[in-house]
């Protein structure tokens, strides 16, 4: 098995491994299972996401990325190299070259700290590049064109809002609100007006089933179990796609509010070139229903989901690392 070149979406929900050639072989969730008596790391991934909630003391099944970015150091290697081993096999002759995506909003700090896991995670070189750059070369967009083109790409932790244009970011905003806090947000209304708690994947659930992100002519509704936070008893309760577009208006919001922010940002001329164009959206949260209707409402420029809009930034770690030469303007690495 000769894989030389590794992409990998360090994502805060999803870790999604990208190889030339063959395109993603890995999507499993960012979460790391750790035993606490000798801070053994016993689990990655689906196993890992499994235990969520469901652990004795002595072991805790956490993600070790908090917005985007790496907020325990020695759990993001453990996780890179259960990656990267798994993708390129434990048992190799060379080390891969590795391409990470990092938030716009990251500093030199940060950046640093992802190159070093991944150097030590097992990479022959690592490669940082900030996702809307590699969500815009995965949607198709000639980046490295005298044109503006604006990404949003909305993630489980952050929301990168840029302008892109010869290959670079003109302007740009990182927001920590994205798919984790519309869950939350779900999940806060629930106990708030129904005196019942639900864990974090029934939020997921009820934002994928019947989210959206303006009101609809059509309610769905879904059946629901929690914990009633009165008798504490288990119990059954309907939700309607009105009260999910409610519990979530402050934090889509604020996503519309980055998305101002950029366009106020903008040279006149790239703005005309968006205006054209419109905005191209990417990430697993920019599948809510009629998210593109509700930021053509609010700003005038017609949004558009990008193809794949989950794979995206994976897909573009995958055409970056195969033709290096041509993005190198955007590039950060070590080897």
């Amino acid at each position: 098995m000769f894989i030389k070149k590794i992409g990998i979406d360090l994502g805060t929900a999803n870790t999604l491994v990208f190889i030339p050639g063959k395109g993603v072989v890995i999507n499993e969730p960012s979460v790391v299972a750790v035993s606490t008596d000798d801070n053994k790391v016993l689990a990655v991934g689906n196993q890992a996401r499994d235990m969520i909630g469901k652990t004795p003391e002595t072991i805790v099944a956490y993600r070790p990325l908090k917005d985007g970015v790496i907020a325990d150091y020695r759990v993001t290697e453990a996780m890179l190299r259960y990656f990267i081993d798994s993708a390129a096999g434990r048992f190799r002759l060379f080390k891969p070259e590795v391409m990470v995506s990092v938030p716009a909003g990251v500093t030199s700090t940060e950046r640093r700290a992802v190159i070093e896991a991944t150097m030590n995670a097992g990479a022959k070189a690592a490669y940082v590049v900030k996702e809307p750059v590699l969500a815009a070369i995965g949607a198709g967009i000639p980046i490295n064109e005298p044109a503006g083109h604006m990404v949003v790409d909305i993630g489980g932790g952050t929301t990168d809002v840029a302008v892109i244009s010869l290959g670079g970011i003109v302007a740009s905003t990182s927001v920590k609100v994205a798919g984790n806090k519309f869950d939350q947000a779900i999940a806060e209304y629930i106990k708030k007006n129904y005196n019942l708690a639900i864990g974090d994947r029934t939020a997921e659930d009820i934002k994928i089933k019947i989210g959206s992100a303006v009101p609809i002519q059509d309610e769905l509704s879904i059946q629901i179990k929690g914990r009633d936070l009165m008798t504490g008893l288990p119990r059954n309760i309907e939700i309607f796609t009105q009260e999910v577009t409610e519990a979530i208006s402050y934090e889509l919001d604020e996503v519309i509010r980055a998305i101002k922010k950029v366009l106020q940002d903008t040279p006149p001329e790239l703005a005309a070139d968006i205006m054209e164009r419109g905005i191209v959206m990417t990430g697993g949260s920019s599948l809510l229903r009629n998210i593109g209707e509700l930021v053509f409402q609010e700003t005038g420029v017609e949004a558009h989901i990008a193809e794949d809009a989950l794979l995206c930034v994976a897909k573009g770690t995958g055409i970056a690392l195969e033709h290096l030469d041509v993005y190198k303007k955007s590039i950060k690495s070590k080897r």
